[in-house]
């Protein structure tokens, strides 16, 4: 029998951006994305403590294909931190595409962050913005929280997830992907190199139905 994992005082829930623009229809839908959400609802119903991400961009960001001429969407280019994915244009402040699914229901959900908010410096994780230095304040907030183990889901797996659970286990968190709750772009082969990520870090990868509910 697989291991599962009884859900404590010191763990959180991290739900990672389930955006309109991140499900299919959107500006930068994730195959299948829709599919995390009912997902994420159980989950997060054996979860004491959620925190939940938002991407929040301003018109004209540095990462959109629409804001440097002559590059197309899923091109990378480099910019003053190092290589850069050029997106369409998502989740820009203020507008539909923005905002979470309608049926995304965790109204128990303790912080939602918002990231990638900086004009000139795109954001996946959830910890840092993609210069690798600027903080976003949350592990800050889960070790005065008292959190020491964070398990993961939401979009997408192989860009803001993997992100976010990179610099969690950066950060000495305890780190659980629920791979079944997420979904990839899988750009270039990005999910598998996520995967063998993992695996090299010691980051776990587990199934939804091997979260157990809360002690």
């Amino acid at each position: 029998m697989s291991e599962r994992f009884t859900i404590g005082e010191r763990d959180v829930l991290l739900v990672v951006d389930i955006q309109n623009d991140f499900c299919p229809g959107g500006g930068l839908g994730v195959p299948k994305g829709d599919e995390v959400v009912p997902m994420a609802n159980r989950l997060a119903k054996k979860f004491a403590h959620v925190v939940l991400t938002q991407d929040w961009h301003p018109r004209g960001h540095l990462s959109f294909a629409s804001s440097n001429p002559g590059t197309q969407p899923f091109q990378t280019i480099e910019v003053a931190y190092g290589p850069q994915v050029m997106w369409p244009d998502h989740c820009i402040q203020g507008t539909r595409g923005a905002e979470f699914r309608a049926d995304l229901d965790i109204p128990h959900a303790e912080l939602v962050l918002r990231k990638g908010y900086h004009r000139a410096i795109d954001s996946y994780s959830a910890f840092y913005e993609n210069d690798r230095t600027t903080h976003t304040g949350l592990a800050g907030y889960l070790r005065e929280r008292g959190f020491e183990r964070v398990f993961m889901a939401g979009l997408a797996f192989d860009f803001c997830v993997r992100y976010s659970a990179e610099d969690a286990h950066r950060e000495r968190f305890n780190v659980m992907v629920i791979e079944d709750a997420c979904r990839a772009i899988d750009l270039e082969g990005s999910a598998a190199a996520t995967r063998e990520l993992f695996k090299t870090l010691g980051i776990g990868c587990v199934m939804a139905d091997a979260v157990g509910y809360r002690e």
